[in-house]
Parts: C-alpha cells; sequence; structure tokens
C-alpha cells in the first residue's frame, strides 16, 4: 500500500534566538506527529521555494497552549524567520486511523457517499476545508459543490468502514426531491 501524507502544522514565528519556532497545529496528536527524532516534508504553500525539503524534530515543549518546536536543520533565529509559513507533513499509512475513535483523516473523509437522516443520497464529500471550523465538501448529483460544517449536529454518523457519511437536513443542502404524486401529475 503506499503512503499517504496529512499536514500536521504550519511553522509560525521564531521563539527566542536559538531556532526554536512556534507551530500551528494541524493534528490532534502533536505528540505523536512532532516526537523527537521525526522527519517532516517542508513545503512552502502555492508552491513558493523553501530552503528545506525536509525538518527533522529535535525537541518539543509547551508554552502556555502554544507548541514549540526545534528542528535540526533551524540553527538560529534568522533561519528561524526564513521558515515562517512553511508546511510540514507527516507519512501514514492508509489504513492508519486516529487515536480517538472519533477522529478521522482527510483522505478517510473524501469519497465517502453522503447521505441523509432518511437514507437519501445528497452526493459524495470531495474534500475537507480547514479554518476556524472545519468544513466537508460535498458534490451533489447535480453537481453543484456545497459545504457543510463537520460538527456532530449536522454530520451526526461517520462511517469509514461503510462509505458514507450522515449529513442532518441542512437549508439549501438537499436537492429538492420530487414527491410521488407531483410526478404524476
Amino acid at each position: 500500500m503506499e503512503s499517504i501524507e496529512v499536514v500536521v502544522g504550519r511553522v509560525g514565528k521564531p521563539h527566542g534566538i536559538r531556532g526554536e519556532v512556534t507551530v500551528e497545529l494541524r493534528t490532534d496528536e502533536p505528540g505523536r506527529r512532532f516526537a523527537v527524532g521525526t522527519t517532516l516534508r517542508a513545503e512552502r504553500p502555492r508552491g513558493a521555494p523553501s530552503p528545506w525539503s525536509e525538518l527533522t524534530v529535535t525537541a518539543t515543549r509547551w508554552h502556555q497552549t502554544t507548541l514549540l518546536v526545534r528542528f535540526e536543520e533551524i540553527a538560529d533565529r534568522n533561519a528561524a524567520e526564513s521558515a515562517r509559513g512553511i508546511l510540514v507533513h507527516a507519512t501514514v499509512s492508509p489504513d492508519e486511523s486516529p487515536d480517538d475513535p472519533e477522529e478521522f483523516y482527510d483522505h478517510q473523509l473524501v469519497g465517502l457517499a453522503a447521505h441523509d437522516l432518511d437514507g437519501r443520497a445528497l452526493g459524495e464529500v470531495t474534500g475537507v476545508l480547514h479554518g476556524a471550523q472545519d468544513l466537508l465538501q460535498i458534490r451533489t448529483p447535480d453537481g453543484r459543490d456545497t459545504l457543510v460544517p463537520f460538527v456532530a449536529a449536522l454530520v451526526p454518523e461517520v462511517d469509514v468502514p461503510g462509505g458514507r457519511v450522515v449529513v442532518a437536513d441542512r437549508p439549501g443542502l438537499v436537492t429538492a426531491f420530487p414527491d410521488e404524486e407531483s410526478a404524476d401529475a
């Protein structure tokens, strides 16, 4: 099986003068993804050149609620400043799952069939957008793309082995289904 990459963080501002940086986490498993000795693929967003293709974790610590990381390749504050904005990726096996059964990797969600509470097909999950709130992008049968906040109230069931998610009624998401009576008229 081929491995899959997942974004686990974005390098933030320098902290101190010895190359330590803040990391904006994109993982619920920072201890696992930023373990000492872990090598992560480094990439600038939008294809901008990066001075590093990989970054190796040499130390981590928490400063209040912020993860501080030292990478072997970043020796001082100047290098830390140039690393700002770099996305770091971890490699995972396609059959690997997060430790928390209520968490999912993006690649596990993309391709799942979306159904409403009554079992009617709504479309297919085509992406996961991350921001202040995670959103599922769903392509409806008529080709529209719609976004659904990925919260339990609106997505009460995720069945990865079964290949589906259940989406609670959301105005504008469900394509109007003609009722049988008006279809016969």
